[in-house]
């Protein structure tokens, strides 16, 4: 597999995992939304500022995410820092409402519609081979990747 490849299958896995989604608000938020809510989970208790400078979007654009990820099902919650009572953290909740459509679904159905197949046994092969990446790439992997030096 070369990097376009994969880069291709990261972007099939996003928009199946999106159609997988129970149909509620999150379903509809933009891709800009969902990087701030991914880089929370990946860096809890991050500022503001943290979480800008991670994903490159303007400060103003994340607290606008936030804003509309707290609204959301209370899918994200702020604090104050306790070191600096300006600073404002962004952490995931514990539990977000599955009104919201954040609450775990079944990808089973999604992936069976891309593959265009009821087959149990190719779904199933599909889904065990994605739950082996998902123990295999953690929220560590991808820190470590992005804190690697790019090859020339």
């Amino acid at each position: 597999m070369n990097a376009l490849e994969l880069f291709l299958l990261g972007r099939t896995l996003m928009k199946i995992g999106q159609q997988a989604l129970p149909h509620g608000a999150a379903r509809a938020l933009p891709a800009s939304v969902w990087t701030v809510w991914l880089d929370v989970l990946e860096h809890p208790n991050s500022s503001i500022s943290q979480i800008a400078a991670r994903t490159g979007f303007p400060q103003s654009h994340v607290s606008a995410s936030v804003t509309r990820l707290r609204a959301l099902s209370g899918a994200l919650e702020t604090l104050p820092d306790p070191a600096d009572g300006r600073r404002t953290l962004v952490r995931a909740a514990e539990v977000p409402h599955a009104a919201g459509g954040f609450a775990p679904s079944p990808a089973d159905r999604a992936v069976a519609a891309v593959l265009r197949t009821d087959d149990p046994q190719v779904v199933g092969e599909v889904m065990a081979a994605l739950e082996l990446l998902a123990r295999r790439l953690t929220p560590s992997v991808l820190a470590r990747l992005r804190a690697a030096p790019t090859p020339d």
